[in-house]
Order: C-alpha cells, then sequence, then structure tokens
C-alpha cells in the first residue's frame, strides 16, 4: 500500500531520502542538515549556470528536491558571477549559516559526489563545462573519488 496515496510522492520521497543518506554518510546523521546542505550547493549551482542549463539540471532531480531547486529562483539574475572558489563556497556557507557547522567545500563535494551518482553523466560533463575550472576541479575531484 502507499504511504501517501499517490506513487509519484511516494518515488519522490524515496528517492530524496536515498539521497540524503548518501550525504549523511558523509556529513553525520543528521537529515536535516543533509537537506540544507542539497539545497545550498544546489541552489549555489543553479544561480551560477544560465537558465536552460539550470532548467536542464532541474528536470532530472526529484521532484521535492526540485521544489527546493527552484525556491527563490530569479533566472534574470543569472548567472552570477561568482569567478573564484571562495566567491563560490561563500554562497554555500551563506545558506548554511543557521545549520550547525559544515565546511562548504565539504557540503559541495558531496552533493557532486551524489550529483554525478544520481544525474545523467551528459547533464553533468555540461553542468562542470559551465564552471570556473577552479570550482570545476573541486567537483571533478570527488567524482573521479
Amino acid at each position: 500500500m502507499s504511504a501517501t496515496g499517490l506513487d509519484v510522492f511516494d518515488k519522490t520521497l524515496q528517492t530524496t531520502n536515498i539521497w540524503l543518506d548518501e550525504i549523511m554518510t558523509e556529513l553525520g546523521p543528521d537529515r536535516q542538515v543533509a537537506w540544507h546542505v542539497l539545497g545550498a550547493v544546489l541552489h549555489a549551482l543553479r544561480d551560477r549556470m544560465q537558465p536552460d542549463l539550470a532548467a536542464h539540471l532541474g528536470s532530472q532531480l526529484p521532484i521535492l528536491v526540485r521544489g527546493a531547486y527552484y525556491d527563490q529562483y530569479q533566472p534574470s539574475k543569472t548567472p552570477e558571477k561568482l569567478r573564484s572558489l571562495d566567491e563560490f563556497l561563500a554562497k554555500i556557507k551563506a545558506e548554511l549559516e543557521f545549520t550547525r557547522p559544515v565546511d562548504a567545500k565539504d557540503a559541495f563535494r558531496v552533493v557532486s559526489k551524489v550529483l554525478a551518482h544520481h544525474v545523467g553523466e551528459g547533464q553533468m560533463i555540461k553542468v562542470l563545462e559551465s564552471l570556473p575550472a577552479e570550482i570545476r576541479r573541486v567537483a571533478a575531484a570527488q567524482q573521479a573519488a
């Protein structure tokens, strides 16, 4: 029997929990922190990409995660000109300000790994190619590990 009464809701809830479990494996057993980490990194990536590419990535996210991804999105203000790794990580850190301390670079690495595992390889190549080399190296290193 379906937990929610709709298979689509059950599927997105199950998939989202799998993603959160993978984040928690690396960052600690706190589902709420994992949710905030996922959202913070996705927002930083989304805001650094052209709107068309951001939409293509969004289409591959579980419906529940997609809702968080598009929360407060302003495509007319993107892509942000975050050129350095430090600027990019500062954006992530700012969103994680009210959670327990999580290193922004660790958050980015872990979510990059989760995305590489669950999002189509071609899509991740396009996302990585859209990032400045310094930021791309951090995500690519985690995916190769």
